[in-house]
């Protein structure tokens, strides 16, 4: 099963050729229960064959658990992308669909060697001290959600303490549960802040900022 056609294929390859740097994918599966796993491995083993500059690692979940544990993974599938800026970023399910453009732009960003966030950002990320999670969840058909998930990866990668993770909700029906996802984006920071629908970097990070103030 192929996933991209010889034009995409075309198209991805040139965009891979042009990050600045080595990006590992570190990829979680596990057979047992997940339904989407084999899918999820063939689509990353075929993305990283684009690209002598793409890293494929992949783990079971469920016996590989020191590794997993070491990349804070719980749910499956799940890929981490890791560059020279650590291994902050996530996506938790097959990002398809219009997250096919919010992978390869974390991958863009994990190879560069500084994030396009304004300076007022940047200073206020450097004052965190404090642990951050950031959720987004997604469907693959929602042209807003890419948005959404591009800039919270980009806040993981200016922030040590920050980690960002795409969520596609449907398959993850029980988190979407969990988190009261009725439509997306939905963004969920550090268990508490919510936000709904794409929002203004001003915004994400006004809710990074409140979820760990008091």
């Amino acid at each position: 099963m192929t996933f991209m056609n010889e034009e995409t294929a075309k198209e991805v390859k040139i965009r891979l050729e042009a990050l600045a740097s080595e990006v590992k994918i570190v990829f979680f599966k596990e057979m047992v229960v997940c339904q989407t796993c084999g899918t999820a491995e063939d689509f990353y083993k075929e993305l990283a064959s684009l690209s002598p500059k793409l890293k494929l690692e992949v783990y079971n979940r469920v016996i590989d658990t020191e590794k997993a544990a070491a990349y804070g993974i719980t749910e499956s599938p799940s890929a981490v992308l890791e560059g020279p800026n650590g291994a902050r970023v996530r996506f938790l399910g097959i990002p398809s669909g219009y997250e096919f453009v919010s992978l390869l732009e974390g991958l863009k960003n994990s190879a560069a060697a500084a994030q396009e966030l304004s300076p007022e950002t940047l200073a206020a990320l450097a004052g965190i001290t404090k642990p951050v999670n950031i959720k987004v969840f997604v469907t693959p058909t929602c042209p807003y959600c890419p948005a959404a998930v591009v800039l919270a990866h980009r806040l993981a990668l200016a922030s040590p303490n920050i980690t960002a993770e795409m969520v596609e909700a449907t398959e993850f029906p029980a988190m979407a549960t969990k988190y009261r996802v009725e439509g997306v984006p939905k963004i969920v920071v550090n268990e508490k802040t919510e936000l709904i629908g794409a929002q203004p970097e001003s915004a994400m990070l006004a809710a990074v900022l409140a979820s760990i103030a008091g």
